[in-house]
């Protein structure tokens, strides 16, 4: 049975994934060869001390996922740590035997002073082992943690990043539609002065001082709504305080 393991939600970085798995890999001491990288699938040979098999890496959904098929030699140790040395584990036992030499030798060699009585259990064999984890299959299950860790936090910031940008796109928004309606405002006033000075100016009133000022005010309505385009929000602002100021100027001068 292969091994498998998954990099869960970061298969948008499946590239990113394959390079830093690779290297963490190689930093720990992983020989790897015949690499051959594709889109949506990656394959290769490894190495980790006399442990050999093949790697692949593949996009499933939103997940990466990970398949580790190791090549066993099929040399049998009748006997062998198990229970004995459970504190340690069978994949630390491995990683001192798996050296060179004799596999049941290098067994017996960890094995001597520790074993006592019926301290341990009967191993069948190197080739059974399938059912535990070998030592290449601990550290990639670790290398694999490692980087999915990275990745999800790189994942994070540029989601945080993301939110940022939304959130100052809605308060642009909130602030466009302020500015929208203090401009709408202005307007309404300064066609409703420039109205009554009309009227006014029918009756024979001297309202030219006022009329000026309305009229500059309707201008500066249309120069805000130029720089309103033009996401100019100071320059809006501007004038649309000045328009505010000129009408409130006009209708001082009427009650003259």
């Amino acid at each position: 049975m292969p091994f498998v393991y998954y990099g869960q939600g970061i298969s948008q970085f499946y590239q990113d994934f394959i390079e830093r798995l690779m290297s963490e890999l190689a930093l720990n001491g992983t020989e790897i060869t015949n690499t051959r990288i594709g889109t949506e699938k990656a394959e290769m040979d490894v190495k980790y001390i006399d442990e050999n098999g093949k790697m692949s890496i593949v996009v499933d959904g939103e997940n990466v996922k990970v398949i580790y098929d190791v090549q066993r030699e099929r040399e049998e140790v009748r006997r062998g740590l198990r229970g004995a040395l459970a504190g340690a584990g069978i994949g630390s036992l491995m990683r001192g035997v798996l050296r060179g030499g004799d596999l049941k030798d290098r067994v017996i060699d960890a094995a001597s002073g520790a074993i006592a009585g019926g301290s341990y259990e009967a191993y069948e064999g190197y080739d059974d082992s399938k059912e535990e984890r070998t030592i290449f299959a601990q550290e990639l299950a670790e290398a694999v943690k490692q980087v999915e860790d990275d990745l999800q936090y790189i994942a994070q910031g540029q989601e945080a990043a993301r939110e940022a940008v939304r959130e100052k796109a809605r308060e642009k928004s909130e602030e466009d539609q302020e500015l929208m309606e203090e401009l709408e405002e202005v307007y309404v006033e300064a066609i409703s002065l420039k109205e009554e000075i009309e009227l006014l100016e029918l009756e024979g009133s001297d309202v030219r001082k006022s009329k000026i000022r309305v009229e500059r005010a309707e201008q500066l309505y249309h120069e805000a709504k130029e720089a309103m385009k033009d996401r100019d929000y100071s320059m809006v602002r501007a004038k649309v305080r000045a328009s505010n100021n000129m009408v409130e100027k006009a209708r001082e001068l009427l009650d003259y």
